[in-house]
């Protein structure tokens, strides 16, 4: 499943589930920019870990939300390598209330980030691809936009404005070669999982049929099938790895 050449971008890189997935690309030789917007130790360390595979990488700091920094990423890797081949939306932030409580800007921050910034980026990138006749987007969306979340409507609607834009935008470049598809991660073990209680984590696992919650590694592998040859049939997808929670 090598992605020798192949240049990759990935959103919000620097931690969590961007973290895994961009080091499993590289696993498989692809050039990886790492996006962050906030702590440029971490994406500087990834960058070198990244390095440390035996492929390349470059970091650019951008707040994909706003439309010409997210244009500015673009152009970064295209001066970089010449090219994008695939690009991972999944960069995204969460500001958790009760809608009674939530304030207008809690809601436009979730949904600038992570909807707007998952658009930003397919807007900058398909002329490219398409010209190119090849390229691969996924998208990092949520179970929560298939059943909802208490607290988190912002959140949950912008996931699901993620699941339309991948859609609508996988036949639109479909006759390109073009291929949109999005990841649904489950409930996941990362810097946000940690702060939960035992008691909140164990209600969880007992939805989950396989009564654990998911890794980093989990969503990054499948991402990483995704962005291979084997993959070249499937567009439009919306793929749950949720450990069974969610059975569509």
């Amino acid at each position: 499943m090598s992605l020798k050449d192949q240049v990759a971008i990935v959103t919000g890189a620097s931690s969590g589930i961007g973290r895994s997935i961009a080091l499993n690309l590289a696993k498989e030789q692809a050039k990886v920019v790492v996006n962050y917007n906030s702590s440029e130790e971490k994406a500087q360390n990834l960058v070198d870990e990244i390095k440390a595979l035996g492929t390349e990488a470059i970091m650019v700091k951008a707040n994909v939300g706003k439309f010409d920094e997210a244009k500015f990423l673009i152009e970064e890797t295209v001066k970089a390598y010449g090219k994008v081949d695939i690009l991972v939306n999944n960069a995204g932030i969460t500001k958790d209330t009760l809608m009674l409580r939530m304030k207008e800007e809690e809601f436009d921050q979730v949904i600038e980030i992570n909807l707007k910034g998952a658009w930003n980026c397919c807007k900058h990138v398909s002329r490219r691809m398409s010209k190119q006749r090849t390229g691969k987007i996924i998208n990092i969306a949520s179970i929560v936009a298939h059943i909802g979340n208490i607290g988190q409507t912002n959140y949950v609607a912008s996931k699901a404005g993620v699941i339309g834009l991948t859609k609508s935008l996988a036949r639109e470049l479909a006759t390109r070669n073009v291929t949109v598809n999005a990841v649904a991660p489950g409930f996941i073990q990362t810097k946000m999982t940690e702060n939960l209680s035992d008691e909140i984590i164990e209600s969880y696992q007992k939805n989950i049929p396989l009564s654990r919650l998911g890794n980093p590694e989990d969503i990054a592998n499948l991402v990483t099938f995704l962005c291979s040859e084997k993959a070249n049939y499937i567009t439009g997808q919306v793929i749950n790895v949720d450990g069974g929670l969610v059975m569509n």
